[in-house]
C-alpha cells in the first residue's frame, strides 16, 4: 500500500479540479444546446434525426465499452501499461447509465430506422419473414436490456472492487481477475449481437460473419484514442506530470498501433470475402458504398483510418512524443466518426453522398453530455490506482 504522503500526491489538485469542473459545465451547456437544436430539427424531419442519432450514439457507447474491455484485459494480463489509464477507463465505464438513458431515442425511433419493424414490409418480403423470429421489436428490446444489464453489472463490480483494493482489501485483486475472463467473453458476444441488432439490421437483407469483430476492434480503438488524448491533456498537470513519462506513452502508443492494424485486418477481410464471393445477398452493401460519392469516403478511410496512422505509429519517436501522438489519436477519433457514418448513412441515401446539418449537431450534443458525465466520474477518485500491485512497477517503469 502507498504511504499517506504518496496517497495525497495522487489526488487531483484543487486547481486542476477547478479547471475540470469548468470543462464539465461548459461541456454540459454546449452539449445541451446542440442536443436541443437536434431535437428541434427532428420535429421537422424525424427520419433524419434518428438516422443521424444512431451512428453518433454508436461512437459514444463504444468508448465506455471499449474502456471496460481494456480494464478487463489489463486485469488478466497485468503489466504497467494499464495502470496509467486505469482511472480514466473506470470513469468511462461509469458513463454507461447515461448511455442507457440516451438509448431511449433509438427505442422511439425503431420505426424510422428498421424496415423489419413494419408489418406490411415484412408481409411482402420472404427473407424478412424468415428472420422475423429474431428481428422483431419485443425481442430487440429484450436483447438490448440484456446487453445493458450485463455491461452495467460488470462496470459496477470492476469499479467497486477497485475501490476496495485501494482501501487495502487484498482479496479485491483476485475478484477483479476472476470477473475479467467471463466479462471479456460476455463483452465479445454482447457487442457482436449489439452490432448486428443496432447497425447491421438497418439493412436486414445483408449479413457479414465478421461484422461483430470489426465493431469490437473499432470500440477498442475509439476508447484508446480518447484515453491518449486525455493523458496528454493532463500530462503537464500534477499528479500525472510527476508520473507519466515517454515510456508510458510509448506503451499505449504501441497498443494504439495494434488496434489500428486489427481494425484494418477485419475491414479488409470482410471486403475480400464478400467481394470474392460476389453473392447477390452480400455484394450490394459494398456496391452502394462504391458509388454516388460514397467511394471517396471509403478511400479516405483507407488512407486516414489505416495507412497514415499505421505509417506514423511505426515511429518509436512519435509514440514517445506527447504532442504528436495526441494528434494521431485525434485523427483516429475523427475517422471513427467517419467510419460509423459510412456504415450507416448509405443504407438511407443509396443514390448519392448526403450530409445533413444534424450529422454535425448531434455528435456535439451527445459528446458534450457524455464528456460532462465522464469528467464528473473522473473527479471522484485519485488519478492513479493506489492499491494496484503493479503501481510501483508502473512508477519504476517510467523512471527507467
Amino acid at each position: 500500500m502507498p504511504s499517506a504522503t504518496q496517497r495525497r500526491s495522487f489526488d487531483i489538485p484543487s486547481d486542476l479540479l477547478r479547471d475540470m469542473r469548468g470543462w464539465r459545465m461548459r461541456s454540459l451547456v454546449v452539449g445541451a444546446v446542440a442536443l436541443i437544436l437536434g431535437i428541434a430539427g427532428g420535429l421537422f424531419n424525424a427520419d433524419q434525426f434518428y438516422r443521424s442519432y444512431i451512428w453518433c450514439y454508436m461512437f459514444f457507447i463504444g468508448v465506455p465499452l471499449g474502456a471496460t474491455a481494456l480494464l478487463m484485459l489489463q486485469y488478466l494480463t497485468g503489466g504497467a501499461w494499464g495502470v496509467v489509464i486505469r482511472r480514466p477507463c473506470e470513469a468511462a465505464s461509469r458513463t454507461l447509465p447515461l448511455l442507457l438513458i440516451l438509448f431511449i431515442p433509438i427505442v422511439i425511433g425503431i420505426p424510422h430506422l428498421y424496415q423489419w419493424s413494419h408489418a406490411d414490409i415484412v408481409a411482402n418480403d420472404s427473407l424478412l419473414q424468415h428472420k422475423h423470429i429474431y428481428l422483431n421489436v419485443p425481442f430487440f428490446l429484450i436483447r438490448a436490456g440484456m446487453y445493458f444489464v450485463g455491461w452495467l453489472l460488470i462496470a459496477h463490480l470492476l469499479y467497486r472492487w477497485s475501490g476496495e483494493q485501494d482501501r487495502g482489501d487484498t482479496r479485491a485483486g483476485g475478484r477483479l481477475t476472476a470477473i475479467s475472463g467471463p466479462g471479456l467473453i460476455f463483452f465479445g458476444f454482447s457487442v457482436t449481437f449489439m452490432a448486428i441488432d443496432w447497425i447491421l439490421s438497418i439493412n436486414p437483407h445483408w449479413f457479414s460473419t465478421i461484422f461483430g469483430l470489426l465493431f469490437i476492434a473499432g470500440e477498442a480503438l475509439s476508447a484508446l484514442a480518447c484515453l491518449i488524448c486525455l493523458l496528454v491533456l493532463l500530462s503537464h498537470r500534477p499528479p500525472l506530470s510527476d508520473v507519466l513519462t515517454h515510456r508510458h506513452l510509448h506503451d499505449v502508443g504501441k497498443l494504439l498501433l495494434a488496434f489500428v492494424m486489427v481494425w484494418a485486418y477485419f475491414s479488409f477481410s470482410q471486403l475480400l470475402v464478400i467481394w470474392s464471393g460476389n453473392l447477390p445477398e452480400e455484394i450490394p452493401w459494398y456496391l452502394n458504398r462504391f458509388a454516388g460519392g460514397w467511394q471517396y469516403i471509403g478511400v479516405a478511410l483507407v488512407l486516414l483510418h489505416f495507412a497514415l496512422p499505421f505509417a506514423l505509429l511505426l515511429s518509436r519517436d512519435l509514440k514517445r512524443d506527447f504532442k504528436l501522438l495526441s494528434r494521431v489519436a485525434m485523427l483516429v477519433i475523427a475517422m471513427r466518426f467517419v467510419d460509423l457514418y459510412w456504415q450507416v448513412a448509405p443504407d438511407f441515401h443509396k443514390a448519392q453522398f448526403t450530409v445533413s446539418w444534424m450529422d454535425f449537431v448531434l455528435p456535439v450534443g451527445l459528446g458534450g453530455i457524455w464528456l460532462w458525465a465522464f469528467l464528473w466520474q473522473l473527479e471522484l477518485r485519485p488519478l492513479l490506482p493506489l492499491g494496484d500491485p503493479h503501481l510501483e512497477e508502473a512508477l519504476e517503469h517510467g523512471r527507467e
